[in-house]
């Protein structure tokens, strides 16, 4: 049997969603958690990566397990062994054939910014006392948009070799004293998301062009693109199969 998680997470307290050595990750006490219910050992897939101190309102993963579990029962055993941060939102049983990481077609995250400090929403956003031209900032974000090489937006160090990403929608809104970034693609690479909004953000301050942006990617160069906002402000936000 095939089973479908769909998780979401406070990432506040751990390094991030994949099992690492000697570090606390979401995928870990998640298998930790299912060991402890069926006493067997699971390969829990997830759609993704998500960096250290990203949050998640949906994430996606399956695993195989050889008996048939009664769903309701199982998601509710699941939710009272796991922490308060972390939480398993829908169960159900899927086709054999299914695979959260391979088989997803879109991946989305959303950025939270405050115009005011407050404490009430600190550990989910990032205060940054500008002034935001929402409609500056949503031209200058199609750049990004359509396929292309994000060298200059991943980390030095990422492990990735393939650089090409495929952007689908990028946009920014404003809700009263908050925005919201919005971004889409079919996959990531790592830190690239809040690499961009930092870039955006050096763009929105320094009222650069389309042509200045477009230079970043050419150079291929971590070092030309602005600096990764706090992580603390990331959800991954849908992953579309």
């Amino acid at each position: 049997m095939n089973y479908k998680l769909k998780i979401q997470y406070d990432g506040t307290n751990y390094s991030g969603w994949q099992i690492q050595n000697n570090a606390v990750t979401v995928q870990q006490i998640i298998t930790d958690a299912i060991k402890t219910i069926t006493k067997y050992n699971i390969n829990l897939i997830g759609s993704g990566r998500t960096d250290t101190g990203v949050h998640a309102l949906g994430q996606v993963a399956n695993y195989i397990f050889e008996e048939k579990l009664d769903i309701y029962r199982f998601k509710h055993s699941l939710n009272c062994i796991l922490p308060d941060d972390i939480s398993v939102i829908l169960m159900e049983e899927i086709s054999e054939e299914f695979n959260a990481r391979f088989d997803a077609k879109k991946r989305s995250y959303i950025y939270l910014f405050s115009k005011i400090k407050t404490p009430f929403i600190n550990k989910y956003s990032y205060f940054l006392n500008d002034k935001f031209d929402i409609d500056y900032l949503n031209k200058i974000s199609k750049s990004f948009l359509g396929k292309n090489n994000f060298t200059s937006f991943a980390r030095k160090k990422t492990e990735t070799k393939n650089k090409i990403c495929n952007i689908y929608d990028i946009h920014w809104r404003e809700f009263r004293d908050k925005i919201f970034f919005y971004i889409e693609a079919d996959r990531f690479l790592h830190g690239m998301v809040r690499t961009i909004i930092g870039t955006l953000i050096n763009a929105h301050k320094n009222k650069w062009n389309h042509e200045q942006v477009n230079k970043i990617f050419e150079n291929e160069d971590r070092s030309f693109a602005g600096e990764a906002v706090p992580a603390k402000g990331l959800f991954l936000y849908k992953v579309k199969y």
